[in-house]
């Protein structure tokens, strides 16, 4: 349920020609420098990162890729991104092998979580500049009103959970490091890029007009089983996503996750799905997909 890519809305793109833009992309030839292949499926001895391996600290720092997740929260009549995050490719079903805040000098989240890393890496909480005036610098309000729309932050501003996105998963993915948009690279133009990115996987998993599609919609007197709800999304994309639910007897459809192998970068490659390794925590019966309040609901006009 997560993709957001430069959504091609015609009045929205004419109101920006006259504004400062400035192009977001990566230059590749300084960023790849491996065979054409699959995040995690090389089964040969690599001397360097791969196009979507982690940062340095971790024993998995010459992996050869990672897994891609996409999460999105399932929220009725409209579909929310909530973020693209990297795992290493020896991630298992009990290992926590996700790595968070990899870059301290491009931490721009205001209120850390977690405020302290295993390695007892405290992180210290910005108070510069909103990510906001990041988007706003490349002249991008197309953008910014897509993420207005669908990245939304519950109970705080949208911009400090875009932040934590960025600077907590958007830094351990070395695509997005700053050496790969030399020469010319432009304070935070990696940030926006990582943005672009979000939105563009996003819109790849259009979730609730799937579910929607095989007869799962929003209901507060008609429950679910978990066969129903991934056999519906298994028949668009292939693999079995995870699906979170709480509540102590995980009766409560919460978000879905979709994995990944990625064959070039994680911005413009192509995404493999894969099956999840990961447990659901939904139970097999009685899952509840709630209507959404009325108070709760706007218009969307993408």
């Amino acid at each position: 349920m997560l993709s957001l890519a430069i959504l091609g809305v015609l009045g929205v793109l004419i109101s920006v020609v006259h504004a400062e833009f400035y192009p977001t992309y990566p230059n590749i030839e300084t960023c790849v420098g491996l065979p054409v292949q699959y995040s995690c499926e090389n089964t040969t001895v690599v001397k360097i990162r791969a196009v979507m391996s982690y940062r340095a600290g971790s024993s998995y720092r010459h992996s050869t890729g990672t897994h891609i997740l996409v999460s999105s929260p399932m929220i009725s009549c409209f579909q929310k991104a909530a973020g693209v995050f990297m795992a290493y490719c020896q991630l298992t079903a009990t290992g926590n092998t996700f790595g968070q805040y990899c870059d301290l000098s491009r931490q721009y989240d205001p209120k850390p979580s977690p405020s302290t890393l295993p390695n007892g890496t405290v992180i210290t909480p910005y108070n510069g500049p909103s990510v906001r005036n990041f988007i706003h610098e490349f002249g991008r309000s197309d953008l910014l009103h897509y993420m207005d729309t669908f990245w939304i932050n519950q109970g705080a501003p949208n911009e400090e959970l875009w932040a934590r996105e960025f600077s907590k998963h958007g830094t351990c993915t070395s695509t997005f490091d700053v050496a790969c948009y030399e020469p010319g690279y432009k304070t935070h133009q990696e940030v926006v890029n990582f943005f672009e990115t979000v939105v563009k996987v996003f819109q790849m998993y259009p979730t609730y007009d799937m579910l929607a599609a095989a007869g799962i919609v929003p209901s507060n007197t008609t429950t679910y089983t978990r066969a129903q709800i991934a056999n519906a999304l298994y028949s668009q994309t292939g693999a079995d996503p995870w699906l979170g639910c709480y509540d102590a007897n995980g009766a409560v459809l919460e978000e879905i996750w979709y994995f990944h192998h990625v064959l070039g970068t994680e911005q413009y490659g192509h995404f493999k799905t894969l099956d999840s390794i990961i447990p659901s925590t939904c139970a097999e019966t009685g899952i509840w997909y709630y209507e959404r309040t009325p108070t709760s609901e706007k218009a969307v006009s993408h």
